[in-house]
């Protein structure tokens, strides 16, 4: 198959871009700048120069295909309106090309906010008013009733690894200006974790044999409490470990507090039983443990 993968050069995207690869895929990828263009080109794809506001190069794109993997977001928590109608507008694109083609649109979306005070199920319909990209998911699905097998992926919030910028990383780096590793409150709460290459590895199953309409989990760990993330943080920097109040999260944290203190445990049952994807890779506390989060 022909798979055209937006932010391929990206932290998820260039894992999935080789995964595809490797079970012998053709793979096209957007590229933003040269630099992009070149990652993609090293992994051994195909680039096409665009981005995300360049609806003709999508559609160019995805024309050239014979399914999609749009993995590509603003990711800008002061613009996540704009961000989000930048991704119904890709997404709208990708699927009026597939539309009859009976070919996989495979999007993005999170498990954050899923099921507040219980563990999140592939079966849950989030709120739209929680995020504005939740009814971007929905829209994706919605393909399925015009001849395209779509789906989402919703990855956990932490997804983790050799090179990883993300929350983990932002972590790491609050704890290291501030000489402490915190957690709010008791730090009972709870987030869900997969190792990149894990996640990888379940967007190419869902690429060859998702149904039409599914909706998976890229969550290998269902929950690690806050407090179990901040303890490895602080043996890994050297630095003491406490409990920081809810009141003062956004003050100690700065924009990931929020985020941090959230409790968001999320279940990988039916996406390993419908694709049987078993995640092995080392999980995110044995991750932090062997030190590269903590590099200079």
């Amino acid at each position: 198959m022909r798979v055209f993968v937006t932010g391929a050069s990206g932290w998820i995207g260039s894992a999935v871009v080789a995964e595809l690869l490797a079970a012998e895929h053709e793979v096209v990828g957007l590229a933003r700048s040269e630099a992009s263009a070149a990652t993609v080109a090293g992994l051994g794809a195909e680039a096409l120069r665009g981005d995300l506001t360049d609806l003709d190069s999508l559609r160019a794109g995805a024309r050239r295909a014979d399914g999609v993997v749009h993995l590509g977001y603003h990711h800008d928590f002061s613009q996540m309106a704009e961000a989000a109608a930048m991704d119904r507008a890709a997404i709208d694109v990708l699927g009026e090309v597939l539309a009859g083609t009976g070919g996989p649109l495979v999007t993005a979306s999170g498990t954050l906010g899923l099921s507040p005070g219980r563990v999140g199920t592939e079966r849950d319909v989030p709120d739209p008013a929680n995020h504005p990209r939740i009814a971007n998911a929905a829209a994706t699905l919605a393909y399925a009733d015009r001849g395209v097998r779509a789906s989402v992926v919703r990855f956990a919030p932490t997804v983790h690894g050799a090179g990883d910028h993300g929350f983990i990383a932002t972590l790491v780096a609050v704890a290291r200006d501030r000489g402490i590793s915190a957690y709010v409150d008791e730090g009972a709460n709870r987030w869900p974790a997969v190792h990149r290459l894990d996640a990888a590895d379940l967007v190419r199953r869902v690429v060859d044999d998702a149904p039409a309409g599914s909706t998976f989990h890229a969550v290998a760990e269902v929950g690690i409490s806050a407090r179990t993330i901040a303890e490895a943080i602080g043996l890994g920097l050297g630095v003491p470990v406490s409990s920081i109040p809810a009141d003062r999260a956004d003050e100690h944290f700065g924009w990931i507090g929020r985020f941090f203190g959230a409790d968001a445990p999320a279940s990988n049952a039916l996406t390993r039983e419908r694709l049987g994807w078993d995640p092995n890779r080392p999980g995110l506390v044995a991750d932090l443990d062997a030190g590269h989060y903590f590099l200079a």
